[in-house]
């Protein structure tokens, strides 16, 4: 009696391969739902930390700009909030909290134009693909 009893509770105990399936199915239809979504998500990610990190490089400049008198050429370029510049009196930088200057969520180093064609100057990343144009995680990302 006892040898059934423990028999019996071990059946009820353990999945059957058909459960085991219906589970793994409702997993695949779930990630097939949800993955798209996320991924998604993940690519506004990176444009909007460029955003972002171009925002913070605007308030560096106008700050450089409001202590030095001027705003760095496009020599002198970003490394000028890192790096003092010849002939930058009243430089108190650096201006950006790291010690190296960031760069795109590509890897790649933000483009720095003075005087701008959009503005007094320009900010800008050339995106995922690093060419000039495109859409979506591959559109540049500026400071206009």
């Amino acid at each position: 009696m006892r040898q059934a009893h423990k028999e019996t509770r071990r059946r009820q105990a353990a999945f059957t391969l058909i459960e085991l399936l219906v589970v793994l199915v409702i997993l695949g239809l779930l990630a097939g739902l949800v993955g798209p979504r996320v991924l998604k998500y993940l690519a506004t990610a990176k444009t909007d930390t460029a955003q972002l990190q171009i925002e913070d490089l605007i308030a560096s400049i106008e700050l450089y700009h409001l202590e030095v008198g001027r705003f760095p050429s496009t020599e002198e370029g970003l490394d000028a909030l890192v790096q003092k510049p010849a002939g930058a009196n009243n430089w108190n930088g650096p201006y950006i909290k790291k010690k190296n200057l960031p760069t795109d969520p590509w890897g790649t180093p933000y483009h720095y134009v003075f005087p701008g064609e959009n503005g007094v100057f320009d900010i800008y990343s050339l995106g995922q693909d690093k060419a000039t144009g495109g859409d979506g995680e591959a559109a540049d990302i500026v400071s206009w």
